[in-house]
């Protein structure tokens, strides 16, 4: 525990840990409200995944609705970590992200079993081999941001460190296009035989 604190000064944070505890609450959330969560919404509901079945999806709309909701994401993280909640933020998203995942994970295996795990994998499949690492690396690249203003008070600007954010909107541009263009066909492929 002493450790924990002293990276906490440090200015470091346990994304793995705080990333596990959000999925595990997200889990826990969900199977104590299970009769209100799952009865009052349409997630994952059998008339929703019908509806996704049958539906004609518009790449270039989804696409940039996609990029826009990731991007102004990034943007958002990317300024509020040069202010002096940069950590909490950071750590905020991480534990929100888990927290979504949990509820995510369990809602598909309570109301489809071990189905629902593959419902979940396709779901997500191929946009977030991208997202993960890349989301990950902007987390590491706000929290050094931060550390270097507040903490180390070292900070000066790099292009180095602009190229880094470059590289991880671009990765995120890729998991956009992933997400818009190939993922509702794999979805769409998997519904037909579920």
């Amino acid at each position: 525990m002493q450790f924990q604190k002293f990276r906490m000064r440090e200015g470091k944070l346990p994304f793995a840990t705080i990333f596990a505890v959000g999925v595990f609450a997200g889990m826990i959330l969900m199977n104590l409200g299970k009769s209100i969560l799952l009865e009052n919404t349409g997630l994952l509901d059998e008339y929703t995944l019908y509806h996704m079945k049958y539906m004609t999806v518009d790449g270039s709309a989804l696409f940039y609705y996609i990029l826009k909701q990731r991007f102004g994401g990034l943007l958002i993280l990317a300024v509020l970590s040069t202010t002096y909640l940069g950590l909490i933020v950071c750590g905020g998203v991480t534990l929100w992200y888990g927290t979504c995942t949990g509820v995510f994970l369990a809602t598909a295996v309570i109301r489809y079993g071990l189905k629902g795990i593959l419902l979940v994998v396709v779901g997500i499949f191929p946009q977030y081999l991208i997202y993960a690492p890349a989301m990950t690396v902007m987390l590491f690249w706000c929290q050094n941001l931060y550390r270097g203003i507040y903490l180390d008070r070292t900070y000066s600007f790099q292009p180095k460190c602009l190229l880094q954010l470059v590289v991880i909107f671009f990765a995120f541009f890729v998991g956009c296009v992933l997400e818009s263009f190939l993922n509702p066909y794999l979805l769409q492929g998997l519904l037909k035989i579920f």
